[in-house]
């Protein structure tokens, strides 16, 4: 689908299916996540603290719930860049320019989106970012839910091993948030082969091979699993100090209520146009094109999750 350039602004990209496939093949909280419409800069979105059902007798009023209810502040974030393109590579194929780079940017936005919302190790007050990741919210206590920061984040461990994930997919099992339907896992690549090398006393691999020949995890035929959940992997699964596209920290999983990754969606991925005929590009005979999305994230109840951090 070309992106046709007619001087009102920012074109959304987002609306070309090739440009969402590779965000959602580059952003697990993308592709998962609870998306919120938002318009304007800020949103609350409720959270409920449940309902508690008791004993109810005939004659008797019936039983008061005291469960909070309260709100999850989304707050949107601007991400994008600009890339320059010569004149000459833009004169005989705008279109297939634009596209192309419209799909590195899907892919870059993905990438980084994930790292922003995930593996920040800063607050956003040092980040610089309009919200805090999921790795600085597990280390912070959170009254609210009633939640002891670092309960549900392990970092120290040297290496993938069975004990060690089936103990972080049983942490989420066991709290108020799991719902089987909804559970999803999300995991830097190089946990594939972590799984792959995973063996018992005798040598065998734990996770065998699909019958399609997919290696690693169990899967099933269309998507892989690790003890059952679906997962993705993003290469945004590394820890960051600042949010990064191509984050260099350490890799980690997360495995949580899908229905709590809460995603504000204020402006999607868009492009904008400078020809080298007017503007900043008469100097050097250059075209820029502009990439922006505005978005936020918060998790719904940071107790929903649970994080493994190797190394």
């Amino acid at each position: 689908m070309a992106v046709a350039f007619t001087g009102a602004g920012w074109i959304p990209i987002e609306t070309n299916p090739d440009v969402i496939q590779k965000v959602q093949q580059a952003s697990a909280v993308e592709r998962f996540g609870h998306h919120v419409p938002m318009g304007s800069q800020t949103k609350y979105t409720p959270r409920s603290g449940g309902v508690v059902l008791g004993h109810w007798e005939k004659s008797q009023s019936a039983p008061a719930d005291s469960s909070p209810n309260d709100s999850v502040l989304l707050n949107a974030d601007k991400f994008g860049g600009k890339v320059t393109v010569a004149e000459e590579d833009m004169a005989d194929s705008l279109a297939d320019v634009v596209n192309a780079k419209s799909g590195d940017a899907g892919t870059a936005y993905g990438k980084l989106f994930d790292n922003v919302c995930l593996g920040i190790t800063a607050a956003k007050a040092t980040s610089g970012w309009g919200f805090d990741s999921l790795y600085y919210l597990l280390g912070q206590n959170d009254s609210a839910v009633g939640y002891t920061g670092g309960t549900n984040l392990t970092t120290g461990a040297t290496a993938a091993t069975y004990d060690n994930l089936s103990a972080l997919i049983g942490q989420h099992e066991v709290s108020d948030w799991f719902d089987e339907s909804q559970v999803v896992v999300i995991a830097h690549p190089s946990f594939k082969q972590a799984l792959r090398g995973i063996k018992n006393a005798n040598g065998d691999p734990v996770f065998q091979e699909s019958t399609n020949g997919t290696a690693g995890g169990g899967q099933a035929a269309t998507a892989t699993r690790l003890f059952g959940y679906e997962m993705q992997f993003s290469m945004g699964c590394k820890t960051s100090a600042a949010g990064s596209a191509t984050p260099t920290g350490k890799p980690f999983i997360v495995v949580g209520n899908r229905q709590l990754l809460q995603v504000g969606d204020r402006n999607p991925l868009a492009v904008n146009f400078q020809d080298s005929q007017t503007g900043i590009g008469v100097d050097t005979d250059e075209n820029v094109l502009y990439f922006r999305a505005r978005k936020a994230f918060a998790p719904g109840a940071v107790n929903g999750f649970s994080m493994l951090v190797i190394g």
